[in-house]
């Protein structure tokens, strides 16, 4: 379990932390928000958002604002440098990965390539 601060090689917003504090708020105590990338989507590679109480073996936990976001090592490894967002607009809200390591990402916003 590794734990970092502002020298993660993953970031939260301060947006993004806010509405992970309101969706953990009506969670079971100890819930985090685990963000991982697996196979498929459109391009290749899909983005996960879940909620969980359990902090695998190897995962990053990212503490942001008295949130926390887990990432495991295999995610970690297209994720570095990325940025983790949350967006209300005119056509929806959601979270966004901004990724520095997606070559292209699709309409959806959920899948890339790399």
């Amino acid at each position: 379990m590794t734990a970092l601060a502002d020298a993660s090689p993953v970031s939260v917003s301060n947006r993004a932390a806010k509405r992970i504090a309101e969706i953990l708020s009506r969670e079971p105590a100890g819930a985090m928000l685990r963000l991982a990338v697996n196979g498929g989507g459109c391009s290749g590679f899909q983005y996960d958002f879940s909620i969980t109480t359990d902090r695998e073996e190897g995962d990053l936990a990212i503490e942001k604002n008295g949130v926390i976001v887990l990432v495991d090592s295999v995610s970690l490894d297209f994720l570095k440098g990325a940025e983790i967002d949350f967006a209300d607009e005119l056509i929806g809200a959601a979270f966004k990965v901004n990724n520095p390591n997606a070559a292209s990402s699709c309409g959806c916003g959920t899948s890339f390539s790399v």
